[in-house]
């Protein structure tokens, strides 16, 4: 087997990955405030079951990258973060108490911190011009996974049994199906995933990185490139060569520093938008249930067969942006998505707020809205990710994404927070949504010129000191 055909194995797994973390979230969700309930647990419970999640990977994900940086390889990362998966759903399966079944939302976090490795090899094992299509790609597999997982829901309600001494039923056996799930998926890994190095779809050669001549002159090196020197300079190598390089570059924290490379313009940009688009995303998702049935009074059906609408439309919306980026700079789609979140904030507040005319204008209004949130997210949520990866150092890419993924956790966290209080008084909820989407979109456009990858910024450069 070839490098080429290792990648796209490689590629297919982690698109299976994300799909995984899509149909847990799907198959979980529904069920889980029926199963709390059960155990006699307090309402405040569900608010805590669904973050002690995203807190856990928003502590792990940092570590996580740190640790594929220094190793420079996430196979073995992945492998063991999915048993944090397994033990988490096997510990939901349980049930037992409801400090367990918070207690396995949080084990089970702690697996999805991998992510940020994951990121951080797609980065290393990517050229620039085609990794937000990749990254579209990913994305759109674990939307995916959210618009399957329902379909699981079908036969997992049905379930009525005992095995051994516990008993399966539609509260439990999302957890033994994941729990399942996961456990293939680790065969999966070890059969069809290699930490490959990036392959030139010119040559068919194996491309490495260009290792700097003079540790010196390294040092003194920006970690986003120079003039002289390109970030992303490749050179093809033998096997050898490839080992012995990948061997040297497991330092990669020599010259590194978290404050120099996290606290620049265009980085801390890309972190804001990172935040508020899952903000405003996980406050929409949490408005639209209470939204819906006191505006239309609609049951589970409707809600299920509006949530499976949504789906598709984000799908199409990411294969959409794959190949949109393929046409356009990154700094022009996070542009993009970035008006369109604002325009449909605007005609949620004066359609949605006091909504008059009836239930067919209303309803109208609302799919409208609805439509043009989901729109604008794919661009949003794809650029701001490519354009990370470009600006931040290929080395310490691991981190890296660990920080951006925790910044999106911690918005995850705050986001339902901020609109379960608020399902009554819409005004403030989207008020506050478009003061920050005006903010981050002024802040965008001040940065524009610096929200590209340094080797564009040095041509630029170049071209208006010859001109």
């Amino acid at each position: 087997m070839d490098n080429l055909q290792k990648r796209n194995l490689t590629f297919l797994t982690i698109g299976l990955i994300f799909m995984l973390n899509g149909i847990e979230y799907a198959v979980i969700l529904p069920t889980i405030w029926k199963y709390l309930q059960i155990l006699e647990a307090p309402p405040y419970f569900l608010g805590l079951g669904l973050s002690a999640f995203s807190l856990s990977g928003l502590l792990t994900g940092p570590l996580f990258g740190l640790w594929s940086d220094r190793r420079q390889t996430t196979k073995s990362i992945i492998l063991f973060a999915n048993l944090f998966e397994i033990a988490g759903n096997l510990m939901y399966f349980i049930g037992y108490s409801k400090w367990l079944l918070l207690s396995s939302r949080l084990v089970a976090g702690v697996g999805a911190g991998a992510g940020s490795s994951i990121f951080g090899f797609l980065t290393r094992s990517t050229k620039p011009e085609e990794r937000a299509g990749i990254f579209a790609a990913i994305m759109a597999c674990r939307q995916a996974g959210l618009l399957v997982g329902p379909a699981f829901n079908l036969f997992l309600r049905l379930c009525d049994f005992k095995l051994g001494p516990f008993v399966v039923n539609k509260y439990t056996s999302p957890g033994i199906f994941m729990c399942l799930l996961w456990v293939l998926l680790q065969f999966v890994v070890l059969a069809l995933y290699w930490d490959v190095p990036p392959i030139s779809s010119e040559e068919g050669t194996v491309m490495v990185e260009m290792k700097r001549e003079d540790e010196e002159e390294e040092e003194e090196v920006p970690l986003i490139g120079s003039d002289e020197e390109p970030l992303h300079a490749y050179r093809a190598v033998d096997s050898d060569q490839s080992e012995s390089s990948a061997s040297a570059g497991r330092k990669p924290f020599k010259s590194f520093s978290a404050s120099a490379e996290l606290l620049r313009e265009e980085v801390l940009v890309l972190l804001t938008a990172q935040f508020i688009t899952l903000f405003n995303q996980t406050a929409l998702e949490t408005m639209v249930t209470p939204l819906t049935q006191r505006l239309f009074s609609f049951g589970e059906l409707s809600n299920s067969l509006m949530y499976s609408l949504c789906g598709v439309e984000v799908i199409l919306g990411f294969f959409f942006v794959r190949w949109l980026s393929r046409k356009v700079a990154d700094r022009v789609v996070l542009a993009a998505g970035l008006f369109i979140c604002c325009i449909a904030c605007v005609w949620c507040l004066i359609f949605l707020c006091d909504p008059r005319g009836g239930y067919g204008w209303e309803l109208s209004g609302f799919i409208i809205g609805v439509f043009l949130q989901l729109l604008g997210l794919p661009f949003v949520a794809v650029s701001q990710v490519s354009l990370f990866s470009k600006v931040t150092a290929e080395k310490t890419q691991g981190f890296s994404q660990g920080v951006r993924r925790s910044v999106g956790g911690l918005a995850t966290i705050l986001g339902p927070l901020w609109a379960g209080g608020l399902t009554n008084d819409l005004y403030i909820m989207l008020g506050v949504m478009l003061a920050l989407l005006i903010m981050i979109t002024v802040m965008t456009g001040l940065s524009y010129g610096r929200l590209t990858e340094p080797r564009a910024v040095q041509s630029a450069q170049s071209s208006d000191s010859g001109g």
